[in-house]
């Protein structure tokens, strides 16, 4: 029996609770539209956001996701040729190879690319620009690929990943190493 009474008043809500809002959104709208006398009022339904005039699809955006791509792009080809200029410098393997590690990501048989996980994690007060050179070697320690990328403003205390993709190692299985580390 109370199962019953509970399902009947959860029916009631559902039907009830929209004409509610209805009868809500009417009185508003006709209390906010009416003046003393009642002459020459407005008793329609006003909406609150105007329908657009054209359909978003019609209208070009004035960012395109082909844009924004070739923006991100060029931004990470300018961050990639700093760092490879920061690195050509360095003699040696340079003065943060403690604060990077790398990891290489599973490879599928489908892959273009063989990627590589690098982590950054600076350990000063301030944040600074990484330059980092992963190379790509086979079982047989043979280099197959070089890749540098760049991390700027890495946040002091903190870790921050990119990847290191290559092109060339694609479809092997490969050993990522770090062979240079710039920090500054």
């Amino acid at each position: 029996m109370k199962a019953n009474l509970s399902a009947r008043r959860a029916r009631a809500t559902r039907v009830l609770a929209p004409v509610a809002v209805a009868a809500l959104l009417l009185a508003s709208t006709a209390a906010c539209g009416s003046d003393s006398t009642g002459e020459g009022t407005d008793q329609g339904v006003h909406t609150l956001t105007p329908e657009p005039e054209e359909s978003p699809a019609e209208s070009a955006s004035p960012r395109t996701q082909e844009s924004f791509a070739a923006s991100v792009s060029a931004e990470s080809e300018r961050v990639r040729q700093e760092a490879a200029k920061r690195l050509d410098e360095v003699e040696g393997r340079g003065n943060a190879v403690a604060d990077v590690s790398v990891n290489g990501l599973p490879l599928t048989a489908s892959e273009e690319v063989r990627s590589a996980l690098v982590r950054v994690t600076n350990p000063t007060d301030e944040a600074a620009f990484y330059a980092v050179k992963v190379e790509f070697l086979d079982a047989e320690d043979k280099v197959l690929d070089t890749v540098v990328v760049g991390v700027p403003d890495a946040p002091p205390d903190r870790t921050v990943e990119v990847q290191a993709n290559s092109r060339k190692a694609a479809g092997v299985k490969t050993f990522p190493r770090v062979a240079q580390a710039m920090r500054g």
